[in-house]
């Protein structure tokens, strides 16, 4: 052993760190998840804080530090940028391009300064940023070897990249890239573009695009897009003509005028969606779809493996990793609860790890309840006139009696989940056996747009019955699936308008209080099915602490909330 490593994602969105120690993942956390402030920017220190005292450590006894990206490769692409100048369609943006990226590489000193100076004994490795999103995919599969698919927006200069992981007989995970391919080819980016063009935030909002597009025809856009994402050998390519070149700066755009031309002018936040918007949003998640999936095909040609680990933002597109699982090519597809950019944290860690000659630590493989429980952070909650509660001794059996009554009631209870989905520790639940239970979610609780689907969860030994998962399981929400018969025809609240459920699978092994809540469900209805969406409302992270749950308990329509053993509601009268 060669001491504690820290992982960091930093100083971007979704902020976070992970500690191994000792031999183990002490822990994953989200710094929105204590911080309140959704896809959070800063340094994670809150985070920091937990993980260090969580092992008893100090900052002191960390040997090293990993940050998720190799800023320098930005200060080397700045020249490369200017090969846009030759480019008719990219010349104008070629040396705003080119400033942009020594921009970027121009904050490394300072952060660099900071680390050192708050970890005096640590090594500071930069970590290429695909390798950490690979690696984080690839450890936590439990696969011995995989290939490794990961796609988002930008890492230094690189958009996609296909690789093999391998375990060797230490059990030390290798990363070799096979293929990569970078900007301006970036699906990330082209989906944030149109996710921004429809009215919504890019680098947030782009899961509300994909479920606009079930309420559109791909037909009317089609074209535009085969134009616009061009399908290459074992890749794709972008028409700057229609999404022009980045500049790493919200100054410049993301779609051009001839875009917009063929398309819609560009959606203000809040007005009317029309079907126009439901249109392009459809062309947008298909053409993703047969990207994802000719890409998936490209790692299944150039490793020869029949085992998938899919990495980066992109990953989370669910319908497209369910289109891939679906095609056959692979016999297991694996995405990790954090694909996106706060799981590089962990993955910056086991990079340095491996290249220490370390094999991945205890507590990786299969992992996503890894931050603090409700009252780690932050201590006692603050006392609220508006709620009471009361412990039970059966928190399952409460919990389950509310439910099939017709409440919709939260969840808080022990480590915070890892990744932008909810698990059931921090969850919302609800029946879906109620009539208007979409439009109570979206309207009263989730204070969102009335299109958007809720993800059922289901006992693991059961979900054959009600989801076409191909013998798969979905621990993680990663997969949208079709339905059965008698789930489509018991349970069509669960089922978006496309006919798919991004399902989760529960087994008593991996979350014990939720599969009792799901058995003490079915022993009342019938259906070990529930809707399970995160615990937060629209604009807010999911909650991390108690303070944060008893907030969305106060400030929704939920009608309770199960916190570490004890029932609240917002009345005194009906605690109990």
């Amino acid at each position: 052993m060669n001491g504690p490593v820290l992982g960091l994602c930093s100083f971007t969105h979704d902020s976070s760190a992970a500690l191994i120690a000792g031999g183990k993942l002490i822990g994953l956390v989200e710094e929105e998840r204590l911080s309140g402030v959704k896809h959070d920017k800063s340094y994670p220190g809150r985070g920091i804080d937990w993980l260090l005292r969580e092992a008893g450590l100090g900052p002191g006894d960390i040997a090293a530090v990993a940050l998720h990206f190799q800023h320098d490769l930005y200060r080397k692409a700045a020249p490369a940028a200017l090969v846009h100048l030759l480019h008719p369609a990219t010349a104008r943006r070629a040396i705003p391009r080119a400033r942009s990226f020594r921009t970027v590489a121009g904050s490394e000193r300072g952060r660099l300064e900071l680390l050192r100076g708050r970890f005096p004994a640590a090594a500071i490795h930069q970590v290429l940023h695909h390798r950490a999103h690979g690696l984080t995919a690839f450890a936590s599969s439990g696969f011995d070897e995989a290939a490794v698919l990961v796609v988002d927006s930008l890492g230094e200069t690189q958009t996609t990249t296909i690789a093999r992981g391998r375990l060797d007989r230490r059990g030390v995970p290798s990363w070799q890239t096979v293929r990569e391919f970078g900007d301006p080819a970036s699906l990330g980016y082209a989906y944030g573009a149109v996710t921004r063009h429809l009215g919504w935030r890019k680098a947030d909002e782009e899961g509300t695009v994909m479920a606009l597009a079930a309420l559109g025809d791909p037909a009317r856009f089609a074209d535009l897009f085969q134009r616009a994402i061009t399908l290459t050998s074992g890749g794709f390519s972008l028409d700057p003509r229609l999404f022009p070149l980045r500049v790493i700066s919200s100054r410049w755009g993301r779609v051009s005028p001839e875009f917009v031309a063929a398309t819609c002018p560009p959606r203000a936040h809040g007005e009317e969606i029309t079907q126009v918007h439901m249109d392009l949003a459809a062309a947008l998640q298909r053409r993703t779809e047969e990207v994802m999936t000719w890409l998936a095909l490209t790692a299944r040609h150039v490793t020869g493996s029949t085992r998938l680990c899919v990495g980066g933002g992109v990953a989370m597109n669910c319908v497209a990793i369910g289109k891939i699982l679906a095609h056959g090519a692979f016999e297991e597809v694996y995405v990790p609860p954090a694909p996106g950019d706060s799981g590089t944290a962990l993955g910056a860690a086991l990079a340095v790890l491996a290249d220490r000659g370390e094999g991945v630590p205890a507590g990786v493989q299969g992992a996503c309840y890894l931050g603090p429980t409700p009252y780690d952070v932050g201590g006692a909650a603050r006392p609220r006139g508006e709620a009471s509660g009361v412990r039970v001794a059966e928190p399952a059996t409460r919990v389950a009696a509310a439910l099939a009554a017709g409440q919709i009631v939260g969840v808080c209870a022990g480590p915070v989940e890892a990744g932008p989905r909810a698990l059931g520790n921090r969850s919302i639940l609800a029946s879906p056996l109620l009539p208007d239970v979409i439009d109570r979610l979206n309207h009263d609780i989730k204070f969102r747009e009335p299109f958007r689907p809720f993800a059922p969860v289901v006992l693991a030994d059961r979900a054959h019955e009600f989801f076409d998962l191909g013998g798969a399981s979905s621990p993680f929400m990663s997969i949208a699936v079709p339905g059965t018969p008698r789930g489509r025809s018991d349970l069509p609240a669960v089922f978006h308008r496309n006919g798919l459920a991004r399902v989760q699978t529960v087994t008593c092994e991996r979350n014990p209080l939720l599969a009792a809540i799901l058995s003490a469900f079915a022993a009342r209805t019938g259906v070990p099915v529930l809707i399970n969406t995160s615990l937060n409302i629209k604009g807010k992270p999911i909650c991390g602490t108690a303070d944060m749950a008893l907030d969305c308990l106060t400030e929704s329509g939920l009608d309770g909330l199960l916190l570490d053993g004890h029932w609240y509601t917002k009345h005194a009268r009906e605690a109990g």
